[in-house]
């Protein structure tokens, strides 16, 4: 017996124990994904921080087209669609962008410490 299309018919206890396996499985997986996603942007904003310090751009697109190359190849890897992977990595770099432009300018606003 399989479920129903509304969800509410009856289910063979083998599939509904195998399809929570499975989504306990994809819950921490999402999970993994939502932490190692956080690292990324601690490490980001360190980078927006220095970049502002140093007057540097908040964007670099040379290093973004190497990213996003470097992460096609990795995703054709993983057997994961690279165009998928690319739409992925462009919606976190507008993100990150957006960081560091937004840094750039808090650091550009900044009162100077007055001495004494």
């Amino acid at each position: 017996m399989t479920i129903s299309n509304t969800g509410t018919g009856d289910v063979d206890p083998a599939v509904r124990q195998e399809l929570e396996r499975l989504r306990e499985s994809i819950d921490n997986i999402d999970a993994a994904v939502v932490h190692m996603l956080a690292e990324r942007f601690k490490c980001t904003q360190q980078v927006g921080r220095l970049k502002a310090a140093h007057q540097l751009p908040p964007a670099d697109p040379a290093r973004e087209a190497r990213q996003i190359e470097r992460l096609r190849t990795l995703a054709e890897n993983a057997r994961l669609d690279p165009a998928f992977a690319e739409k992925f990595l462009n919606f976190i770099i507008a993100e990150v962008i957006r960081h560091h432009e937004r840094i750039a300018d808090d650091t550009a606003h900044e009162q100077p410490a007055s001495a004494g």
